[in-house]
């Protein structure tokens, strides 16, 4: 008996589809990653290929899409909560990483030469709606 898959999802890199799969397993899904050890092996060749693809089984496919629907791609606070922005009290905000002050300079200048991830980087949120930039205290 053979059992056909579907891809549902394509990742850039297998930690971001191994996160979703463990998601998926928990409801009760069997997932396929396809293309993951490929590109554990060498991650420049993944937009080359399509990325990680994640198969389900054909019957599962809309469960599937219907879980990977309701994860948000927008930031929460610690406690889960969707963080609003302060000026349109939008839901899409998401974080991103700044170089504006001279600590933050000198580090990615340092991390440059040297070869190194940077150490230190500024963490604003951003609200998709308005483009208001901000900070959570």
């Amino acid at each position: 008996m053979t059992e056909t898959f579907k891809t549902v999802a394509n990742f850039q890199y297998s930690s971001e589809a191994q996160i979703i799969k463990g998601r998926l397993e928990a409801e009760g899904i069997t997932v396929f990653l396809k293309d993951n050890y490929t590109i554990d092996t060498d991650p420049l060749v993944s937009n080359a290929i399509g990325g990680v693809k994640m198969q389900v089984k054909t019957e599962d496919a809309s469960k599937a899409l219907d879980v990977l629907k309701s994860i948000t791609k927008y930031s929460v606070d610690d406690k889960g909560d969707i963080i609003m922005c302060p000026n349109c009290s939008g839901e899409h905000v998401e974080v991103f990483s700044t170089i504006k002050d001279l600590k933050s300079f000198v580090a990615f200048i340092l991390g440059f030469i040297f070869g190194t991830l940077p150490f230190y980087a500024k963490h604003k949120y951003r609200c998709d709606d308005c483009k208001t930039e901000f900070d959570i205290k």
